[in-house]
């Protein structure tokens, strides 16, 4: 990793901290986004250019408006197109889906679609749309694998080679700031789940991504503005933000979602359900055959903060379609002390010991997912979770050192 560029960043980072007495008063109350800072600016940053903007149905206001919708009526913004993620602009698509190019009916914009594009080809679409100010604001959840953080790297990229200026509107990471966790990505395991090593929950929020991006991984980086938050800290929860929660994706249906989701994802890379198609996705897990050995096992780890509840359900979608499977419920009981990484560990460990039936996909998905064979073939061998997180401290712990250069709050 280059280290190199922490002058530029430093240059090309709008908003300035708050004094200290003022920072202290702002604490006190529910953060700013920094689309909330952008528009009590009279969205200055905005002057005079024409702008676009990548996002989906999470980009909203403190009383549910979407801030395409605000921007659009407010004469002092020429928004003039709108970028669409995986799921689309107005959330339509399932995972793996997009909406496509079409006008948007309430505002008339046309609206381009960004999923499974990059490069020249995403540059192009920004070239095409006339703008020269590429806005991102979508809410992140965390995880490595959630692939709007890497939409906002595909977007960087091209803005760059469409010679496009790029500003970052920030809003809070749900699960915490407080620490990177899990194993890192090795660049030769890179997909749309992830494209650098990063660690699998990354302990980040978006404008402090991009300025790790831009400072890392950017062969050139991109002409870039964040505008951070006013009142955040790392500790927080989403619950601490006051602002409504928007599933960021069908899945993603609430915070318990997103507090889960970084180590039970890695269930697509098996054979068993990760509760898809159920209402509660990603803290459901199972498969026929399962039984309540397996909440018993995961119990007698004595993982902190979390229990695990013997489980039936029959998935309405996705793997054993209108099957009753048996499995775990997860219930978080202390979220602070909880540690979702590891715990997917734990859960896939304790899979494969008391269910005969486990497996993974044949694709090996498993390690797209942790970023390197490692997770897949400690597990195989015998490993318990202790063996398996111990195998990548020394990589998170190089990445924690250069994740702190880029961190915004406190």
């Amino acid at each position: 990793m280059r280290l190199s560029r922490r002058a530029l960043l430093a240059a090309t980072t709008a908003a300035a901290s708050l004094p200290s007495a003022a920072a202290a008063s702002e604490r006190r109350r529910p953060p700013q986004t920094g689309f909330e800072r952008l528009a009590a600016d009279g969205y200055a940053l905005l002057d005079g250019r024409r702008v676009g903007i990548v996002t989906n149905p999470t980009g909203i206001t403190r009383n549910v408006r979407h801030i395409v919708d605000v921007m659009h009526a407010d004469d002092r913004v020429n928004l003039t197109a709108v970028f669409g993620p995986e799921h689309g602009f107005r959330g339509t698509a399932q995972a793996g889906g997009s909406e496509g190019r079409y006008d948007d009916p309430a505002t008339g914009l046309p609206v381009y679609d960004t999923y499974l594009k990059s490069g020249r080809p995403l540059a192009d679409i920004f070239t095409a749309s006339g703008v020269d100010t590429v806005v991102f604001d979508i809410q992140d959840v965390g995880a490595r694998f959630y692939t709007y953080i890497w939409t906002l790297y595909d977007c960087m990229e091209a803005a760059q080679l469409a010679g496009k200026r790029f500003v970052v509107l920030d809003r809070p990471n749900p699960v915490t700031g407080r620490s990177a966790q899990g194993p890192v990505l090795h660049k030769e395991f890179a997909t749309f789940v992830g494209r650098e090593p990063i660690s699998q929950a990354h302990g980040m929020t978006v404008a402090e991504l991009a300025r790790l991006f831009n400072g890392e991984f950017l062969t050139t980086p991109v002409p870039l503005e964040t505008v951070r938050m006013t009142g955040w800290r790392r500790s927080d929860f989403h619950d601490a933000s006051g602002l409504p929660w928007v599933p960021p994706s069908p899945n993603m249906p609430t915070p318990d979602t997103a507090l889960v989701y970084a180590g039970t994802c890695l269930f697509e890379g098996t054979n068993l359900s990760e509760g898809r198609g159920t209402t509660r996705p990603f803290e459901l897990l199972g498969a026929e055959g399962v039984d309540g050995r397996w909440a018993a096992a995961a119990n007698e780890l004595g993982l902190a903060g979390v229990h695990f509840r013997e489980a039936y359900f029959a998935p309405t979608f996705s793997k054993f379609q209108g099957k009753t499977i048996g499995g775990v419920q997860i219930h978080v009981h202390d979220r602070t002390a909880y540690d979702p990484v590891r715990t997917g560990i734990a859960l896939l460990v304790t899979a494969k010991k008391v269910w005969s039936g486990f497996g993974w996909r044949p694709d090996n998905w498993i390690d797209k997912l942790t970023g390197s064979t490692r997770v897949r073939t400690m597990i195989d061998a015998g490993a318990g979770t202790d063996d398996v997180v111990a195998g990548w401290q020394r990589e998170l712990a190089a990445f924690r050192r250069v994740r702190k250069e880029y961190l915004l709050y406190k």
